[in-house]
C-alpha cells in the first residue's frame, strides 16, 4: 500500500492550468441542486416558526443533507474527469491519490 501522505491544509490543491474547473452545464447542474438544498433549509425555518415536531424537523434534515450529498457528488464527478485525470495525463499520479484520498476522508467524517 505504501505511505500515504495527507497534504495539510497549506498545501495548493491540483490546479488544471488554463482550464475552465467546472464546465456551465454542470455549473447548472449544482446550482439547482444547491437550490434545492436552500429550499429545504428554508423549510426547517419554517417547520420551526410553525413549531413542527421533532420527528418531522428531523425528517428535513436528513432530506437536506442527502441533497447535499447530491451535490458533493457532482463535484466529486467533476473533480475525477476533469482536475484529475488531467493531472493523470500529465503524471501527477501521487499527487492526485493523496489529494483524492483526503477528500474521500473529508466527504465520509
Amino acid at each position: 500500500m505504501g505511505s500515504h501522505k495527507r497534504r495539510t491544509s497549506g498545501e495548493t490543491p491540483i490546479r488544471v492550468v488554463n482550464e475552465v474547473f467546472v464546465p456551465d452545464v454542470r455549473k447548472a447542474e449544482i446550482r439547482a441542486r444547491l437550490k434545492r438544498v436552500g429550499g429545504q433549509i428554508e423549510g426547517l425555518h419554517r417547520m420551526l416558526d410553525e413549531n413542527r415536531p421533532c420527528v418531522d424537523l428531523l425528517t428535513q434534515v436528513a432530506a437536506a443533507h442527502q441533497a447535499l450529498r447530491g451535490v458533493g457528488k457532482v463535484v466529486v464527478r467533476n473533480y475525477l474527469e476533469r482536475c484529475a485525470s488531467q493531472a493523470i495525463k500529465n503524471g501527477r499520479e501521487q499527487e492526485v491519490f493523496e489529494e483524492l484520498m483526503d477528500v474521500i476522508f473529508k466527504l465520509t467524517r
